[in-house]
């Protein structure tokens, strides 16, 4: 089953539902890390890409507020 990830509440939300499967014993802890490893990648993927769509927004902003001038 493919799980889609992308905004960090899905990450937060995927964590806390592996987490709880840890606790339950249903999840090795070795895989489980190695799967926060990759959401912890992941995680800083989705913050540089709504960073940088921010910087294009902004730099849309000042590029139409210059014309305008």
């Amino acid at each position: 089953m493919a799980i889609r990830l992308k905004t960090l509440d899905d990450v937060r939300r995927y964590l806390a539902n592996l987490i709880n499967r840890v606790e339950r014993g249903e999840v090795d802890p070795a895989i489980s890390g190695r799967l926060g490893y990759l959401c912890n990648i992941l995680s800083g993927a989705i913050k540089d890409g709504e960073l940088e769509r921010r910087l294009e927004q902004l730099e849309e902003l000042v590029e139409k507020q210059e014309a305008n001038r």
